[in-house]
């Protein structure tokens, strides 16, 4: 199942909230390493969208042209 931006996005929210609230030194480090890493795939994921959406409307319109030509 992949994963979406809003779902890599709360989870780095949840992270950084606990970051907060850590009363232990290495609690608090190990919650800000796990924001930094679902922020990354927070940004991937939103990079893998934005490139099908690209995709997707390249295909679209080489279809539209291909529609043409046949006319």
């Amino acid at each position: 199942m992949a994963q979406t931006f809003e779902f890599y996005h709360a989870r780095a929210e949840e992270a950084a909230e606990r970051a907060r609230a850590a009363e232990l030194e290495n609690v608090r480090e190990r919650e800000l390493r796990a924001e930094k890493t679902w922020r990354g795939l927070a940004a991937q994921a939103q990079k893998v969208a934005t490139d099908r959406a690209k995709a997707e409307k390249e295909r679209e319109e080489r279809r539209a042209a291909d529609a043409l030509v046949r006319e």
